[in-house]
């Protein structure tokens, strides 16, 4: 049995959850999500609390699995409509920019042509500048599509190594290393 699965989730005044057959509609202040249920547990909804509990008695290996995952879900998705789930990223180089225009990003990071990256509905992006550095912060409901945002965003252009240039997240360390004209000149130099 799962220690995650068990623990019972607490439901804030603020939420409401309706349970429908096979759908629970959550709605928080920040907004409505859905969250899809899966036929093996039953969600117990008293006392302000949702307990997830499996039907059958003797688990196989899969139901096992998704029983921590059903649970964890749905308690990101409650927490979600409560307080939005943000990420920032940082774009760092000379020359580096973004635009917001409409529902696009458009980023001049470069490369041989502007890269524009179309932002998913359910996902609010700002822009901040300062000291002509690039902050982006990603927020909204869904945790999963938070990451999956911001993740993309910073595949557009990773930061390298050598002299620290491209999108990084806000926080993040990277580990620089040394050109090859100063590796060569230290190594073996007299």
């Amino acid at each position: 049995m799962s220690r995650i699965g068990k623990k019972i989730i607490e439901i804030p005044d603020s939420i409401k959850i309706l349970k429908e057959e096979k759908i629970l509609r959550i709605e928080g202040p920040k907004g409505k999500t859905e969250f899809e249920t899966n036929d093996n547990f039953d969600y117990i909804i008293e006392n302000k609390q949702i307990q997830i509990v499996p039907k059958v008695k003797e688990m196989d290996k899969k139901i096992k699995s998704f029983y921590g995952l059903q649970r964890v879900i749905l308690n990101n998705k409650i927490k979600g409509v409560l307080n939005e789930y943000v990420k920032s990223l940082i774009l760092q180089g000379t020359g580096y920019k973004v635009q917001l225009q409409g529902s696009k990003l458009n980023f001049s990071v470069g490369l041989s042509h502007p890269f524009i990256y179309e932002i998913p509905k359910g996902v609010k992006v700002v822009l901040e500048e300062v000291n002509k550095t690039f902050k982006i912060i990603v927020s909204g409901i869904d945790k999963q599509l938070v990451g999956l945002v911001a993740a993309q965003i910073r595949d557009i252009k990773r930061v390298e190594p050598y002299q620290g240039k491209g999108i990084l997240y806000e926080g993040e360390r990277i580990r620089r290393k040394v050109g090859k004209s100063v590796a060569a000149t230290g190594a073996g130099g007299k």
